[in-house]
This record gives structure tokens, sequence and C-alpha cells, in this order.
């Protein structure tokens, strides 16, 4: 199963960590999206930011 993951607040004011999971994410801007295959690793990310981006399945 693939998920698309769009950016939807900004980075700003945010923890390190946070930061890093975005750019392992693949995230840069507010709006982009990335798509990733679901495994452990991405869920567990998603976890970590789900305040800051939209999660939808394709």
């Amino acid at each position: 199963m693939k998920v698309r993951i769009t950016q939807v607040k900004s980075k700003i004011d945010r923890s390190k960590r946070q930061k890093a999971t975005l750019e392992a994410l693949g995230l840069r801007k507010i709006n982009q999206s990335v798509e990733h295959e679901v495994n452990p690793q991405i869920e567990g990310m998603i976890m970590k930011v789900e305040h800051l981006v939209k999660v939808e399945e394709i």
C-alpha cells in the first residue's frame, strides 16, 4: 500500500527531531507532497509529525 504525505504546517519552532523527520520523509516546503510505500519505519515517522502533515491512501 502507498500513502501520499503532504506537509500542511510549518516546521518553524519545532524540535530538531521533528525537522529531521520531515527531511527524512522528503518534505521541505508547505503543501509539498511525497509518496511512500507503507512500512513500520514510515508509519513511525508519520506518527511523530502527524500534527504537521496530512496522510491519504493511494
